[in-house]
């Protein structure tokens, strides 16, 4: 009886702390709501699940008790249950799965409006990149990586000779505009995560991986490492600033080009061989 009784306690206290913990999501800043309420039909099926096993469990304690004169009944196969219980199993994982897969879809199809920008990861610091004047991204190459050039530009490409590059600093958004972020790392595993965002991506070094966005409040928002990178992994900290659109670009103004960083050497051979001299 008492073991019963246990039983449907955890059951019950499973339940109420999932309902009324005090550890749950930050405010949401983009409309990947999708995200939660995959997450939330999870909760439930699973919940509904975990509580009618326990249940039953508890049931089945208590009414096959040890009792004097009762003798167990030896039972190795029962097809009708078998069949019950692998239908219903079928019906919860797809139940689970459908939902993942409808939102994986929107997550991988990005509107064609969306601006690219670039997040680079290395031990132990993000650096960004986004578009100039030109609205594109130019090439870059891991062995271009200097001290002068961080993320790897090519100098040869007219593209990036505009784009803005921010080395170790805070990311800017504009609100309402979606935005594609392409990934990469240069050394080991990262994982570009803004809690409140609910997308992230793992960066792996030698593939671009991408998730994209769409801001739906301003604010100021911590950017974490959610792959265990080394030493100094929880020191791999930045910000990401949703600003109101007319903020954004006076932000953007203030920020130097790749241009600008590399130094006017660097300006003038660009164009030398953008011009096919």
């Amino acid at each position: 009886m008492a073991v019963a009784l246990l039983l449907l306690l955890v059951a019950i206290g499973s339940v109420l702390f999932h309902l009324y913990s005090p550890w749950w999501w930050t405010p949401i800043a983009t409309d990947w709501s999708y995200i939660d309420q995959t997450i939330n039909i999870t909760f439930w099926i699973t919940g509904f699940v975990f509580t009618a096993v326990v249940a039953f469990m508890a049931y089945c304690v208590f009414r096959f008790r040890h009792r004097e004169g009762r003798q167990a009944d030896y039972n190795p196969e029962n097809k009708k249950l078998e069949w019950w219980l692998s239908i219903g199993t079928g019906v919860g994982v797809a139940a689970m799965l459908a939902p993942g897969l409808i939102v994986w879809h929107q997550f991988v199809t990005v509107p064609t409006d969306a601006t690219e920008i670039e997040v680079m990861g290395q031990q132990w610091q993000w650096s960004f990149r986004l578009p100039g004047k030109d609205g594109r991204l130019g090439t870059s190459d891991v062995r271009n990586i200097s001290p002068d050039n961080p993320m790897g530009l090519n100098r040869s490409d007219p593209h990036g000779q505009d784009d803005v590059v921010i080395e170790n600093g805070d990311l800017h958004l504009p609100i309402g505009k979606p935005v594609k972020v392409l990934l990469r790392s240069v050394d080991v595993l990262h994982d570009f995560y803004v809690p409140e965002f609910r997308a992230k991506m793992d960066m792996v070094p030698g593939m671009v991986t991408y998730f994209w966005i769409r801001p739906i409040r301003t604010g100021t928002f911590d950017v974490l490492c959610a792959e265990l990178c080394g030493a100094a992994h929880y020191q791999m900290r930045a910000k990401v600033i949703v600003d109101e659109e007319s903020d954004y670009h006076a932000w953007l103004e203030q920020q130097k080009t790749f241009a600008e960083l590399s130094g006017p050497k660097a300006v003038v051979r660009a164009t030398y061989q953008s011009s096919g001299k």
